[in-house]
């Protein structure tokens, strides 16, 4: 007869005692890079007149990736990124990426599914400008790309965000 060794089993994640120094700059890391996102999401869907002027917002029915796709055509990969421009499903897509990653950057919440699709976002973005006009390979997608991978591994979202959240705990794919 099999014996039954009887385990506690943690049903929420531990909370981290004390905070450092160190999960402070991850945290306004965070906060920084999310707003970046949001920011970018909220310009281009109101035309506030920053990188969107109002007359080519989204809500205008603007493309809020014609622009930038469009502008890629003469590039390595151009041909296959400047024939997104302007899609419909790219449209919201790219919207959707940006409100989900920098709402969830800027709460703390759900930050290593941000990390990944930022990401995945910021490498596409990358690879449309290809071949860089001042640096061979490095440019501000990849920094903010190897931040986001640092914010995911540092558990970020537990410093000044929802992240100890009992629901976020308890749920790791909300961490």
């Amino acid at each position: 007869m099999a014996t039954t060794i009887n385990r506690p089993v943690m049903d929420v994640a531990p909370v981290k005692a004390a905070r450092t120094p160190v999960d402070y700059v991850w945290a306004v890391a965070r906060i920084a890079i999310g707003w970046i996102f949001l920011w970018a999401f909220l310009d281009k869907t109101f035309g506030w007149g920053f990188a969107t002027p109002a007359g080519k917002a989204w809500i205008a029915g603007g493309s809020p990736t014609t622009g930038f796709l469009k502008g890629t055509g003469e590039n390595a990969l151009g041909g296959l990124f400047s024939n997104l421009a302007g899609q419909v499903w790219v449209d919201w897509l790219f919207m959707a990426g940006l409100a989900g990653i920098g709402l969830a950057l800027v709460l703390g919440v759900g930050t290593r599914i941000a990390a990944v699709a930022g990401t995945l976002m910021l490498t596409l973005m990358w690879a449309a400008e290809l071949p860089l006009a001042n640096n061979p390979f490095m440019d501000e997608h990849i920094i903010y790309a190897i931040v986001l991978i640092g914010l995911a591994m540092a558990g970020a979202g537990a410093t000044l965000g929802l992240g100890n959240l009992p629901i976020v705990r308890r749920n790791a794919w909300l961490r």
